[in-house]
């Protein structure tokens, strides 16, 4: 795992946030889904239409997982995106803080298993941060251009 070099929960006075979004979901599949729509129109919104994709599929494995593996009855799970000058940060978190994810290596027949894998080939960095109820699994995107202008 890559982590951030400073603490997430801390801004950065000199990356500050630009945008911020989050949406809480009752943890079925079709919340993978609007998590993962909301996520590319949010982010094709804030100017960055090329990371919109990569940013879906990362909101869809780590969705994927709150849904799979931490779901617990009544509770919902979070996603959120925070735009700074510098990278795209998305978290996701769930109420399972004793269950923390850790990267498998599938064989080629098995159908499940490679969510952490997609994500860390796609993010610049990720991690796990433990909260006081749950967990929060997060990935960062670099920004490696200046925003555009969404089309209307």
């Amino acid at each position: 795992m890559a982590f951030a070099p400073q603490d997430p929960r801390i801004p950065d006075p000199s990356d500050p946030i630009v945008d911020e979004g989050r949406v809480d979901y009752v943890p079925t599949p079709i919340s993978v889904t609007r998590a993962r729509q909301h996520a590319t129109r949010l982010v094709a919104e804030w100017g960055h239409p090329a990371l919109a994709d990569d940013a879906a599929l990362i909101v869809s494995e780590l969705a994927t997982n709150a849904v799979r593996h931490a779901r617990i009855p009544g509770r919902l799970f979070r996603v959120q995106l925070t735009l700074t000058k510098t990278r795209l940060r998305i978290a996701v978190s769930d109420p399972r803080g004793e269950r923390l994810p850790r990267p498998r290596h599938p064989s080629p027949r098995d159908r499940h298993g490679r969510g952490l894998l997609i994500v860390r080939a796609l993010a610049a960095r990720w991690g796990v941060r433990e909260r006081t109820v749950g967990k929060e699994i997060w990935a960062e995107l670099d920004l490696t251009s200046s925003p555009t202008q969404a089309e209307p």
